[in-house]
């Protein structure tokens, strides 16, 4: 079974949920507000990149 976990940026009002899980192959993300859409799988160290990009702001969000 997949542990997923909200993660701590999600906003608290439910309107940005955002969960992340450990995968076998890599990184899942997805919508919790929408789970049963799948989700995106990213390889550890392009999960690590994403993650360094969103805490510099180098994404337009």
């Amino acid at each position: 079974m997949i542990e997923w976990r909200k993660a701590s940026r999600s906003n608290a009002s439910g309107n940005e949920c955002v969960e992340v899980a450990a995968l076998t192959d890599g990184r899942g993300i997805r919508d919790s507000k929408a789970a049963e859409a799948g989700h995106l799988t990213l390889t550890p160290a392009d999960f690590s990149q994403l993650i360094a990009r969103l805490k510099r702001g180098d994404l337009n969000l």
